[in-house]
């Protein structure tokens, strides 16, 4: 039994020499160390250090692209400046345009001018208007009493009457008393009408309303009558139905 056994056993060693634990230590060490562990150091090292080192090709490449993005940035930056340029010459023509195409309402004889844009804020500070005389804008807190009036009436109080729908007609200081009379008559047969006299007057009579204004030769001029009855109380006015008394100054 003794030698069966021994016999059996010798059989069963693997050639080799060593014991069973030496023989698959070196086959361990021959696929871990010397096998996959070797290949992978000298496989892979030497062909990523080639690539990216110092005398491959990957430097010329990496400086070609250096210059190629340095270029496309200068390229950027240049029609970026070409469009705002462009956009500001743009800008700048479009306003001269507005400008010189937005001339001023120019008023006259035999004709109604219209203006916009009125604004009508209250304020107790003397106004300067561009009009002569004035046919809207800023005004004083207190409208003027509509009647005739021989003696000058401040523009801020009259202002703020035609943003109540009243026709506001001046006359030159030295119109004859006749052609005075007259308009003083037509204030005096209706309400929403003013007549006063305006130094620096540009026509013998002015009549105004709110955004309205027309220049007239004489206080018989037909078209006087006209623009009265449009413009008292008309569509123009901001604030219809408002009084035209209860307000500043005595009336003749």
């Amino acid at each position: 039994m003794t030698q069966g056994g021994t016999e059996r056993g010798s059989r069963n060693r693997p050639r080799g020499g060593g014991p069973p634990g030496e023989q698959h230590g070196g086959s361990g060490s021959r696929k871990t160390g010397g096998g996959s562990g070797s290949r992978q150091g000298g496989g892979r090292g030497p062909a990523q250090s080639g690539g990216k080192g110092p005398g491959g090709s990957g430097k010329k490449l990496s400086g070609s692209a250096r210059k190629a993005a340095a270029r496309r940035k200068r390229e950027v930056r240049r029609r970026a400046l070409i469009a705002t340029g462009a956009a500001v010459v743009v800008i700048a023509v479009v306003v001269t345009l507005l400008l010189v195409n937005r001339k001023p309402a120019t008023v006259g004889f035999d004709k109604v001018t219209s203006f916009s844009g009125l604004s009508r804020n209250h304020t107790q500070s003397a106004v300067h208007y561009p009009q002569t005389p004035p046919v809207g804008g800023d005004h004083n807190p207190v409208w003027q009493n509509c009647g005739f009036y021989a003696q000058p009436i401040h523009n801020e109080n009259a202002v703020h009457s035609m943003e109540h729908g009243t026709v506001w007609i001046t006359y030159q200081p030295n119109l004859p008393k006749a052609q005075v009379d007259q308009l003083a008559a037509i204030a005096r047969s209706q309400t929403f009408v003013i007549v006063s006299p305006y130094t620096g007057l540009p026509a013998p009579v002015v009549a105004s309303a709110w955004g309205k204004q027309e220049w007239l030769h004489s206080a018989s001029d037909p078209k006087l009558a006209q623009f009265v009855s449009t413009y008292r109380q008309g569509p123009q006015t901001p604030e219809p139905g408002a009084p035209c008394t209860g307000g500043t100054g005595t009336p003749q």
